[in-house]
């Protein structure tokens, strides 16, 4: 019913559902807007191998909590961290 309304209004969002690139740029956008950007180097550089730590994490590259599923492989990987130090 919308397109016969608006045709033109259509925006078509399956174009970038596969793009990892793109969802996972998503993610980071989120993680920074309530911070306002990032005002120095260092913490630009931490925040970014977080980021990249935890989606390693999540997609099973690190043989820690590899063996979970993936809903619960970063909980159980910060768990498995925490007892180690």
């Amino acid at each position: 019913m919308l397109e016969e309304l608006a045709p033109g209004a259509w925006h078509r969002t399956e174009r970038y559902a596969n793009n990892r690139v793109e969802a996972d740029h998503g993610r980071l956008k989120a993680r920074l807007r309530p911070m306002r950007g990032l005002k120095q180097d260092r913490s630009a550089s931490i925040v970014i191998a977080g980021h990249a730590f935890v989606q390693n994490l999540r997609r099973g590259h690190y043989e820690v909590a590899a063996e979970e599923p993936e809903s619960r492989r970063v909980a159980v990987a910060f768990d498995e961290l925490a007892l180690a130090i």
